[in-house]
């Protein structure tokens, strides 16, 4: 036994680490530890094997003998407890996840608390990110008593650290499998961690894992959650090591302030949009959503914005263009439909909910339109439009929504000047910005003409404006703006002071740490020392400062010059005599009290504009008297010329911030003239669009009225042809009916074949043209709209298509009959005598007289039909 104990004592220790005998390795962490316990500092001698060779943890915390892994992993503990920062660096990836998989869920205790409070050192040495991401692997593991291990120290790390330094999100999206778990362990553990989330988040976590959870998962937890509401918000119960190194250079005094500033409600610091991850919706949005707000009917324009209003309702939007989407919703506001106008502000709500900052551009496109609309008395109405105003204001500021806020208040309308006015209250109370001066003056203007309304809403709401801004800025710095103001309406401008909750608030500016008189004097008079002591030294003087036997007055008189040591006492050191510099003590008795038979000695100018030579030669012991004998330095340690250098300072840096203060007026000047040219220029475009569009549909108007009049060209022309034909006929037929070979003479002869066919050619063409009344008698009964063509009938439709006659032509009946006579009369002729030709009778001329009657009914309704289509164009 002993021979072994003096073997593997005489080893270095990084080689019993990895010995075959437990003993070994158990008696080496044990060592380990108390070295690093006893060690000095991180820089230590005793850290360097395990820092050349970090597997030596790995195999350590994996150790097969239970007994020897404890000890490892409190040597593990140790190790990094009395190191540093490079100490969890380098062994975090080698350490991290063997402990996950083995000694969370070691059946010793030691074990298991060794190991979470290594896991909290590797990330009180560092960051909680990288610590988190080698944990979670931890929850896929397939024994549920693993599972449970590794949540317990999630939930052991997050109520150390809170959710400011661990990030809550890698967790919550996979809290929903722990949940399903078949395991009772696994559950629990799991509803330990969502409870000790919801002490720092409360119910801004929802969003992120809350529809994963079967309804009766979401029961429990609710009662669960139920427990914790009341209590107070958690605050940070181990700090990182830089957070204590920051703690321990504090100045003494200030810790107990930096300890509440740097602790604040959590729940009010984290919220759902910081939690969740941005989401396109882009996509989500009705393609036809533009279409279907420009409808007619309400209940498509309904229809649309409930479409976007469900596509938008995410915690977190990616930022995309919404500008089409925000004219759309802009121009809601001025729908008639009250429901369309709500569930727009809805979505303006929603989508600025989820952009934040991002909607800062948008801003000019709805404010103004949903101010407007303020005027509805309708409860929802207002409702949704106040809440979509809350939102636009969040991803802006007061500054950029100061001039339309203040240009409502002035509203005609008193509902647009109390929702306008509320709306400012909401904004005065949510700013985290102090409001500038300029700001402040405005604000106050605004709220003191609200105090002389006759509404009392409108002037409680001018006190509330008053009293919030009071309460932002102080009353001290609020008294100015009340002056003129009578006691009734301070007093109730006081009450709302003392009722107003305000996150934004003017911190005193720190008092100046007490002067130390004595370094500054030193420090200043080596300076000088060095700066003049050769100057001074050297026999002939400086070549800016003529002696003062050169200058004229007192000094030809031979009279004393007591006060130039008065007035530059620190300077005295350089106006010795030929002996060099003289001493501070003995400086100032050199040239106070000279000889009035020795001349005085040359002596440089001290730079004042005003000396021995600027004194009157009337009243030389009135001035010689006024001059004080020689003192002591001011206790600030500064000359007159430093004095006066540092008024110059003072007033230029007075200046500069009056500048700046100007420049800045004109910035927001000049930002809201800029906005009034976007809208502007917006409007300009709309209107562009709305010409150009009309523009295309009076040119296709123009162009189908152009084919529709050469369509009624073509059948004119094509009747007028026609019409020709008919009186060439006619005129043909009646050539023939007065011939003078005696064959026309009435009465004569009974009525021929040819007297038979021009009869019913006559009743044919009568028929034609009733046929062609009634049809179109019918059309403009029924009020159709038919092409000119088309009234026609099939035989005058196609008329003039061939070049002789067309085939349903009147004439051509008359035509036909002419030629059947022509050849029946030249046959006659040829045959026989002409004594023997048949004379026409009377019939005949009746027949003509019916065709001239059908050519002039022709005639007027061929002139009815060009009215009708010179009436029918566009």
């Amino acid at each position: 036994m002993a021979e072994q104990e003096e073997d593997f004592s005489a080893l270095p220790l990084a080689d019993r680490f990895g010995h075959k005998v437990w003993k070994v390795r158990k008696a080496a962490y044990e060592d380990a530890a108390k070295q690093f316990s006893a060690s000095g500092s991180e820089d230590d001698q005793c850290f360097r094997p395990f820092l050349n060779d970090v597997g030596l943890w790995k195999s350590a915390v994996t150790d097969s003998n239970v007994a020897a892994q404890q000890e490892a992993i409190i040597a593990l503990g140790a190790f990094l407890k009395f190191g540093g920062r490079e100490h969890c660096l380098r062994t975090r990836n080698q350490t991290i996840t063997p402990m996950v998989e083995k000694c969370l869920s070691s059946t010793r205790a030691a074990t298991k608390q060794g190991a979470v409070e290594a896991l909290l050192l590797y990330v009180e040495l560092d960051v909680a990110g990288p610590v988190i991401e080698d944990i979670l692997p931890g929850l896929g593991n397939k024994v549920p008593k693993n599972v449970a291990a590794t949540l317990h120290a999630l939930n052991m790390i997050f109520h150390n650290y809170g959710c400011k330094i661990v990030d809550p999100k890698p967790v919550l999206k996979a809290l929903p499998k722990a949940f399903g778990a078949a395991d009772k362990n696994v559950r629990a553990e799991a509803t330990s961690l969502a409870v000790e989330l919801y002490r720092w988040l409360r119910e801004a976590m929802k969003p992120m894992f809350w529809g994963d959870l079967k309804p009766s998962q979401q029961a429990d937890l609710e009662a669960q959650f139920e427990k914790v509401k009341a209590e107070a918000a958690p605050k940070q119960e181990r700090l990182l090591r830089s957070q204590q190194e920051a703690k321990a250079n504090a100045p003494e005094g200030e810790e107990d302030v930096m300890d509440d500033d740097d602790e604040p409600d959590a729940a009010e610091e984290i919220d759902a949009f910081d939690l969740a991850e941005p989401q396109d919706v882009s996509k989500k949005i009705p393609p036809n959503f533009t279409d279907m707000l420009a409808s007619s009917k309400w209940k498509d324009r309904k229809e649309a914005v409930d479409g976007l209003h469900q596509a938008l309702s995410v915690p977190r939007i990616k930022d995309s263009d919404f500008n089409e989407v925000n004219r759309g919703l802009a121009k809601c506001m001025k729908d008639a439909n009250v429901a369309v106008v709500t569930q727009a502000a809805l979505c303006i709500q929603a989508l600025a909910l989820g952009l934040r900052k991002g909607y800062a551009k948008h801003r000019t496109v709805v404010m103004q339109p949903i101010m407007d609309r303020l005027k509805e008395k309708k409860v929802t109405v207002a409702e949704a439009l106040g809440g979509a105003l809350d939102a636009v204001f969040l991803s802006t500021d007061l500054t950029e929504c100061l001039e339309d806020i203040t240009t409502y208040l002035v509203n005609k309308n008193p509902q647009v000047k109390e929702g306008t006015m509320r709306f400012l209250i909401r904004c005065l109370r949510t700013t985290r910005d102090v409001p500038t001066k300029p700001e402040i003056i405005t604000l106050c203007e605004s709220g003191k003409k609200l105090l002389s309304e006759s509404s009392p809403a409108l002037r409680d709401g001018g006190a509330e404006i008053l009293g919030t801004i009071m309460k932002i800025i102080g009353e001290r710095a609020m008294t100015p703006q009340l002056e003129g103001l009578d006691d009734i309406r301070k007093t109730k401008i006081k009450e709302f002071f003392e009722t107003a909750e305000v996150k934004a608030k003017e911190k005193p500016k720190p008092k100046p740490p007490p002067p130390k008189a004595a370094p500054p004097p030193k420090k200043m008079g080596g300076k000088k020392v060095v700066r003049k002591a050769a100057p001074a030294a050297a026999p002939p003087p400086e070549p800016l400062s003529p002696p003062l036997s050169s200058r004229p007055g007192p000094a030809k008189m031979g009279m004393p010059k007591p006060g130039l040591s008065g007035l530059k006492g620190p300077q005295k050191r350089t106006l010795g005599g030929p002996g060099g510099a003289a001493s501070p003590r003995r400086a100032p008795a050199a040239p106070v009290m000279p000889s009035d038979d020795e001349p005085a000695p040359p002596q440089p100018r001290l730079g004042l504009s005003r000396g021995l030579a600027g004194r009157s030669l009337a009243k030389p012991a009135a001035a010689q008297a006024q001059l004080p004998p020689a003192s002591p330095p001011p206790s600030s340690g500064l000359t007159a010329v430093e004095r006066a250098e540092l008024e110059e300072l003072r007033a230029a840096n007075d200046r500069l911030t009056r500048q700046v203060d100007e420049m800045r007026q004109e910035r927001s000047k000049f930002m809201s003239e800029i906005q009034e040219l976007k809208n502007q220029n917006a409007g300009l475009i709309e209107d562009h669009t709305r010409d150009v569009l009309s523009i295309k549909a009076k040119e296709t108007q123009l162009v189908r009225a152009r084919s529709d009049g050469e369509a009624t060209e073509q059948v004119n022309d094509r009747l007028r042809r026609e019409l020709e034909r008919l009186k060439k006929a006619l005129s043909r037929a009646e050539g023939l009916g007065t011939s003078p070979s005696g064959m026309a003479s009435p009465g004569l002869a009974s009525p021929t074949h040819d007297d038979v066919y021009r009869d019913q050619s006559s009743s044919s063409a009568h028929r034609h043209r009733m046929s062609i009344t009634s049809t179109m008698s019918e059309e403009k009964e029924n009020g159709e709209m038919m092409n000119p063509r088309s009234k026609l009938s099939p035989e005058l439709r196609y008329a003039g298509s061939n070049p002789s006659s067309g085939r349903g032509s009147p004439a051509r009946g008359f035509r036909r009959e002419i030629s059947h006579r022509d050849e029946d009369h030249s046959s006659g002729m040829s045959q026989r005598p002409m004594s023997s030709l048949p004379q026409p009778s009377g019939n005949g001329v009746e027949s003509w007289r019916r065709a001239a009657e059908v050519t002039s009914q022709l005639k007027a309704r061929i002139e009815q039909m060009k009215a009708k289509q010179a009436y029918a164009r566009p």
